[in-house]
């Protein structure tokens, strides 16, 4: 049996220069950015966590390893005390995941370099609390829409770009169709839309959003509505404005105008997206103007759904949920089960008194 030495972090050691540990705090966080897409999570899940850490780094004013319990109480309860309930609970998450990382990874390595222990500042008593901040979004009618696209539609002819303009046009038609996310309609390919599935075709959604930060969950999505037709006049009349090859592999069913060194195109941004479907909703349906945004293009999705009859299970699955009861709050404005009950109690009391009659 042989011996192991073993070093005991208790022991104070020699501390390093301001550069060598400037450096070890950078290849800190490249290593939890790859750490972080290991383990499967979004790239946009991933710049979130590390914006969130670069936040508390410079209100902080020192590597994060230092901090204590203390700076964390007044982090949490002076500086984020009026922030949303979301972004308290997305920043401790981000600190907490990142001490656990250094921790499990780089605790002795650490130590040796600067003499420190790092012990994650949140505990039991002073970790934020709460769930995130549900807004109650009310999507627009069904004529508001109509209205919305029908006139965004015919400005296309007139366009000084009509392939960009009409990519964002499909896009948002796309999203109020099926549901989509805007980063699941950003990250489809060319050859995600299967013609030959179902009754309509689908779409083969790969990187749709997990829940709890669990890394993107695929599923399938059928073309409901106006999809199918929508696509198929944009791949035929617009994609090929956009992109060269239809058979190069990962080619963007949304594409950019700015492409890549070897030539091929970029996806559609975000920014792109929110911006391209804000201006059209300022010019033609200007009672929504600031409040159209992609995710309340699949509210109106859900909710179009629901008044159509489909059950919410079906939804569910459509919008990709985990539970029922998130689908629950895209339709429940639209839900009588209250109204319902009223009616039928008051039916009940007239039926009793016409009796006493």
């Amino acid at each position: 049996m042989g011996l192991a030495l073993v070093r005991d972090l208790r022991d104070v050691r020699s501390v390093a220069t301001a550069e060598a540990v400037a450096e070890f705090e950078v290849d800190l966080i490249a290593g939890f950015v790859l750490a972080r897409a290991s383990a499967g999570l979004c790239d946009s899940t991933i710049r979130d966590d590390v914006s969130h850490l670069e936040l508390m780094r410079e209100w902080f004013g020192r590597p994060l390893w230092e901090m204590q319990p203390a700076d964390a109480d007044a982090y949490f309860g002076k500086t984020l005390r009026s922030a949303a309930t979301g972004t308290r609970l997305a920043r401790a998450a981000a600190l907490s995941m990142y001490f656990e990382f250094v921790e499990l990874r780089h605790q002795a390595e650490l130590h040796a370099l600067t003499g420190i222990v790092a012990v994650c500042p949140l505990d039991e008593v002073n970790r934020p609390r709460g769930r995130k901040d549900a807004r109650l979004r009310i999507p627009p009618t069904e004529a508001e829409m109509t209205v919305l696209f029908t006139g965004w539609g015919e400005q296309l002819g007139s366009c000084r770009k009509f392939a960009p303009a009409a990519r964002t046009y499909a896009a948002a038609r796309l999203i109020a169709d099926t549901g989509l996310r805007a980063n699941e309609a950003r990250h489809l390919d060319l050859a995600d839309v299967r013609w030959e599935l179902g009754r309509f075709g689908k779409l083969h959604v790969r990187f749709g959003k997990g829940s709890y930060s669990s890394g993107p969950r695929e599923r399938m999505v059928p073309l409901l509505g106006g999809g199918a037709p929508l696509l198929r006049w944009y791949i035929q009349d617009v994609w090929g404005q956009l992109d060269r090859d239809h058979a190069r592999h990962g080619a963007p069913l949304f594409a950019a105008e700015r492409r890549d060194g070897d030539g091929c195109a970029r996806r559609m941004g975000y920014e792109t997206l929110r911006s391209g479907l804000a201006q059209a909703t300022a010019e033609h349906l200007p009672s929504w103007a600031g409040r159209l945004t992609p995710h309340v293009l699949r509210h109106y999705c859900a909710s179009q759904l629901y008044l159509d009859g489909m059950d919410l299970i079906s939804i569910q699955e459509l919008l990709g949920h985990s539970w029922v009861a998130t689908t629950m709050r895209y339709v429940h404005v639209h839900r009588t089960r209250i109204e319902d009950a009223w009616l039928a109690g008051q039916q009940r009391a007239a039926e009793r008194l016409k009796g006493l009659a």
